[in-house]
């Protein structure tokens, strides 16, 4: 996702320059999922920690013998009780039910049709979806889809990383940190993923600003 163009783009920010150098190179590659997959995966995820999430999920499929992901239909004939066995609340389970309800419905659509519509339409189509807000969209168009100019504001890491990385003694509001993206594109999914590493690099005591 991050060739020399998007690079040389990303440089012309004296921070990301910064980032960029302590960084090295961008190693950002979407995963080949379905969009329904990989939304049933995210609510899985939310507020567990990421083994306990991968062993629910892991149950989940098990549910389904001979299956590498559920599909959506057949979710919907599981039992709700069964679903709930997997480690899912109520919440989640509901979710993962309108997820299926969606996708079998084509809200949610395939992988193939996705690819023909534009970021903010799809934002606008599976916010409608029990459990899903913006920025599980936005995670599914850069790690799913691929796409290239996806900011997450509300991201926290993000938001840390531009304070790390530009040396603010707070995080920027997502305002102003949306206003600041904008010289960024067309490659701010890629400039999201460095500042998520300058984030995890400040934690570490590895990344240096200055």
């Amino acid at each position: 996702m991050a060739g020399p163009a998007a690079l040389a783009h990303l440089r012309r920010d004296p921070v990301l320059k910064r980032v960029i150098r302590q960084i090295g190179p961008c190693t950002l590659r979407p995963v080949s999922r379905e969009p329904y997959e990989a939304l049933v995966r995210a609510i899985a995820h939310q507020q567990v920690h990421g083994k306990a999430a991968e062993a629910i999920l892991g149950r989940f499929v098990a549910l389904f013998p001979g299956q590498d992901f559920p599909p959506a239909t057949q979710v919907l004939e599981a039992p709700v009780e069964a679903l709930r066995g997997c480690g899912f609340s109520g919440a989640k389970v509901a979710a993962i039910r309108d997820i299926a309800e969606k996708s079998v419905a084509g809200l949610v659509p395939t992988r193939a049709a996705a690819a023909r519509l534009p970021d903010d339409r799809l934002i606008e189509r599976l916010v409608q979806i029990r459990g899903v807000g913006r920025w599980t969209v936005e995670m599914l168009l850069i790690f799913t889809l691929g796409r290239r100019d996806i900011l997450p504001i509300d991201d926290f890491g993000v938001r840390e990383g531009w304070k790390v990385a530009a040396r603010l003694d707070a995080q920027p509001k997502p305002k102003e940190l949306a206003a600041i993206g904008e010289a960024w594109s067309p490659f701010r999914s890629i400039a999201a993923w460095y500042l998520w590493r300058a984030a995890d690099a400040a934690k570490a005591s590895t990344f240096k600003p200055q």
